[in-house]
């Protein structure tokens, strides 16, 4: 493994504030997703941006300029730290915080900041037509998922389908040693049977009763991040999960978890891992992320930069795995 000197653009370290590891990780990670990096590096965001919400947006594609375009071997993610801190206080406090939290806050924040509304018509109960508003931003169009949950009575066998949307996916680990992520997929999207308190109440008996549920995934996104849920409570202590996980690098199917109807384009390419090591309160974020123009992959933490071997990319401390639609990849 050799370490870096800042040869190509994207190569960038990031001053760590102050146990900001966590979103040093993260911020790497989505400026390794080549549709996202070339959205804001086009200036189209400045189209769109709201100025009520839109500095967190404004100082995130100020950063990834500054890594993408920048003559700099490591920046400081301070501005659009203290952006996102005015939004979410809990992240202006320099201690250690959740990495897949955080993650979800700041899609949240640049789909505010960027997102327009639309207005469409949809139909109800197949009979009544309704106007309802869409919006829509470069975060929903590239990450937002959805599943489509279906539940059916034990008792009458009425069913229904209940769909959520989705930007990150957390997914059970079901060994304490090892196992894949294909294993981990099968436990989210096996039939659960719904009883005693998580009963469902059921417009055709009137009354409460057992269901089955089983989630199927109904729009794939372009960019799918998985988190593995490797922090558990036992009784009142969380402890953290140190299962091997093994997970592919390309070719990543989800057809079998997908209705065939809404999804077409159903493999993906790893683009980005966000690693966790040590324990919870002291541990340390790190990411491995694969460069879009020289395909090669980089260890980044904080600021330092380590080019490593396509075989070091699996490792047992991965907590959070972004994957890349294929056919996404054939365009850029």
């Amino acid at each position: 493994m050799e370490e870096m000197n800042s040869q190509h653009p994207g190569l960038t370290g990031l001053r760590n504030l102050g146990n900001t590891c966590y979103m040093n990780a993260i911020l790497q990670c989505l400026c390794s997703v080549p549709p996202l990096v070339e959205y804001f590096l086009s200036g189209k965001h400045k189209a769109v941006l709201h100025k009520e919400n839109g500095e967190s947006a404004t100082a995130f594609g100020s950063l990834i300029s500054d890594m993408w375009l920048g003559e700099f071997d490591c920046v400081s993610p301070e501005v659009f730290h203290s952006a996102l801190g005015k939004r979410y206080p809990t992240f202006s406090k320099r201690t250690q915080q959740d990495a897949q939290e955080f993650l979800i806050c700041v899609l949240n924040e640049l789909h505010e900041g960027l997102k327009k509304s639309s207005k469409r018509r949809c139909v109800t109960d197949g009979k009544a037509s309704r106007g309802s508003v869409s919006e829509t931003s470069i975060i929903t169009q590239l990450f937002e998922g959805q599943l489509s949950y279906n539940i059916m009575c034990l008792e009458c066998k009425t069913t229904i389908d209940r769909p959520e949307r989705f930007t990150v996916l957390s997914l059970p680990i079901p060994s304490k040693s090892a196992c894949s992520l294909q294993d981990c997929l099968k436990c989210f999207f096996q039939q659960d049977i719904l009883t005693w308190n998580n009963q469902i109440q059921c417009s055709w008996c009137g009354t409460k009763q057992d269901a089955t549920v089983k989630a199927t995934i109904t729009k794939a996104p372009q960019i799918i991040i998985f988190h593995l849920k490797r922090f558990e409570w036992q009784g009142k202590r969380k402890r953290k999960l140190s299962t091997d996980i093994c997970y592919p690098l390309s070719n990543l199917d989800l057809s079998s978890y997908s209705s065939p109807l809404f999804c077409k384009d159903a493999e993906y390419s790893l683009c980005a891992v966000v690693n966790h090591s040590g324990f919870l309160d002291d541990g340390h974020y790190t990411a491995f992320c694969k460069h879009s123009v020289t395909k090669n992959w980089y260890n980044f933490d904080d600021a330092q930069i380590t080019k490593i071997p396509n075989a070091s990319v699996q490792s047992d401390t991965a907590y959070l795995l972004f994957y890349i639609c294929q056919g996404l990849l054939c365009t850029h």
